[in-house]
C-alpha cells in the first residue's frame, strides 16, 4: 500500500516537473515567436491586403479588388523577372555547389597551408553586398576599371568591354559576383561536414587500396548527401533575396535584362508608385518561396535526416 503511494507521488511530482518545464520551454520561446509575428508574419497580411488596393505610397488607399491580380497575367516583364529568378537559382547551384564542396573538403585538410589559404577564400564573406557590388562596378568599368585596362595593358583591347552595359553579358557578370561572394559560405558548410566524417572509415578504405579519387566518390560524397541538401536549400531560397547586388550593380539592366522579381517588385512599388502591385509581387515572391521550401523537404528528406554514422 505504502509502495503504490510513493509511486503514485512520484509520479505526480514528474508529471509537475514536466509541466513546468513545458512553461519555461514557451516563455523562452516568446521573444522569438513575438519577434517573428510582428516582423513577417504580420508584414505578409499587411502586403496580402495592399494587394486588393490601389496606393500611391502617400495618398488614401483604395479597394479595387482583384484588379492588380489579374494584371499580373498580362505582365510580361513580371514573367520575364519570374524567368530570371528561376535562372538564378540554377545557375547559383550550379556554380556554388561543386566549387564550395571541392574547396571545403580541401580546407578540410589539417595541414597550414590550407588554414591559411582558408582565410583568404572568406575575405568575401567579411564585405557587405553594397561594398562588393561598388567594388565591382569600379572594377569593371568600361573607361578606368581594372580588369579593361588589365586587358588593355597586355595587348588584349579586343576583350575589353562594358561588361555591365551588355545586355548579353551582364546577366552572368552579376551571377559570378554574387557566386564570389556566396562560395565561401557553403564551403565553410562543406568544411564542417568534411570534418565531421570518421577517420576510420578512410583507412578502412585505405587498406583496402582505395585511392584518394576512390574515396571522394565512396566516402566524402555520400557522408556529405545532408550538407548537400542544406547548402542546396539555402541556394535556392537565398536566390529569391538578392536584390542589393543587382540594384548596386546594373539597377535592373540594361533594359530588363537584370531585373529578377526582388528588384521588379521593389521597383513596380517604390520608384513607379505602385505599391498595391508591387504587394501582388510581394505575395507571389512569397508564395513561389514556401512552395519552393515545401517541394525542397519533400524530395529530398530533409525532415527525416538519420545519423550517418549509424552502426560505425
Amino acid at each position: 500500500m505504502s509502495a503504490s503511494i510513493k509511486v503514485s507521488k512520484t509520479s505526480s511530482n514528474s508529471s509537475k516537473v514536466s509541466r513546468r518545464s513545458g512553461w519555461i520551454a514557451v516563455l523562452w520561446t516568446l521573444p522569438a515567436l513575438a519577434f517573428y509575428l510582428l516582423f513577417a508574419i504580420v508584414p505578409m497580411f499587411i502586403a496580402v491586403y495592399l494587394s486588393f488596393t490601389n496606393w500611391n505610397g502617400l495618398s488614401p488607399a483604395t479597394w479595387v479588388g482583384l484588379k492588380n491580380w489579374i494584371a499580373l497575367l498580362s505582365d510580361s516583364v513580371t514573367g520575364h523577372a519570374l524567368i530570371l529568378t528561376v535562372e538564378v537559382m540554377i545557375v547559383s547551384w550550379i556554380v556554388q555547389t561543386p566549387l564550395s564542396l571541392i574547396l571545403g573538403v580541401f580546407m578540410a585538410g589539417q595541414q597550414r597551408y590550407r588554414a591559411v589559404l582558408s582565410v583568404v577564400y572568406f575575405i568575401p564573406l567579411l564585405f557587405s553586398a553594397v561594398a562588393i557590388g561598388l567594388t565591382w562596378v569600379s572594377i569593371l568599368d568600361p573607361n578606368f576599371g581594372l580588369l579593361d585596362t588589365f586587358l588593355k595593358t597586355i595587348g588584349l583591347p579586343g576583350l575589353a568591354r562594358g561588361w555591365l552595359g551588355d545586355p548579353d553579358l551582364a546577366f552572368f557578370v552579376v551571377m559570378a559576383i554574387i557566386c564570389w561572394q556566396f562560395i565561401p559560405f557553403h564551403a565553410l558548410l562543406y568544411l564542417g561536414g568534411a570534418r565531421q566524417i570518421p577517420k576510420e572509415l578512410y583507412e578502412a578504405a585505405n587498406i583496402d587500396g582505395a585511392g584518394r579519387i576512390q574515396n571522394f566518390f565512396s566516402i566524402t560524397l555520400p557522408q556529405l548527401k545532408y550538407t548537400i541538401i542544406t547548402s542546396t536549400t539555402l541556394i535556392f531560397t537565398g536566390s529569391l533575396t538578392y536584390f542589393d547586388l543587382f540594384w548596386v550593380t546594373t539597377g535592373g539592366g540594361p533594359g530588363y535584362a537584370t531585373r529578377v522579381l526582388p528588384l521588379q517588385m521593389y521597383i513596380t512599388a517604390f520608384p513607379n508608385e505602385s505599391v498595391g502591385y508591387g504587394s501582388v509581387l510581394a505575395v507571389l515572391l512569397a508564395l513561389f518561396g514556401i512552395v519552393l521550401s515545401f517541394i525542397l523537404l519533400r524530395f529530398t528528406g530533409f525532415t527525416k535526416m538519420s545519423s550517418q554514422l549509424e552502426g560505425l
